[in-house]
């Protein structure tokens, strides 16, 4: 499987911008530059794994960028987790 970067790129923008943080304040945060920031977001840099955690961390974009990364659309992931999340704590309830 082949990395889509230009994709990641847009998301990773979608997700800074959604948080209201300007590339400045995310490379003060990443302890990089605006200059690397922008090119992660235009994808001509890859983005390694503790980056892309702590981006996702930073704009609080855990679930939907998870979700993203395993192909999953995030109205999907949403109805797969609210019918599977309530069995799986039943479950341990009753197992207790």
């Amino acid at each position: 499987m082949v990395a889509d970067f230009a994709k990641v790129g847009k998301m990773l923008k979608k997700f800074r911008i959604d948080a209201n943080i300007t590339q400045e304040e995310m490379a003060e945060r990443l302890d990089s530059t605006q200059s690397a920031i922008s090119k992660l977001e235009s994808g001509r840099k890859t983005i390694d794994i503790f980056t892309f955690a702590s981006w996702l961390k930073i704009t609080e974009s855990e679930f939907a960028g998870t979700a993203m990364m395993f192909g999953m659309e995030i109205a999907n992931a949403i109805t797969h987790l609210s019918q599977t999340v309530p069995m799986f704590i039943g479950g341990m309830f009753r197992w207790i």
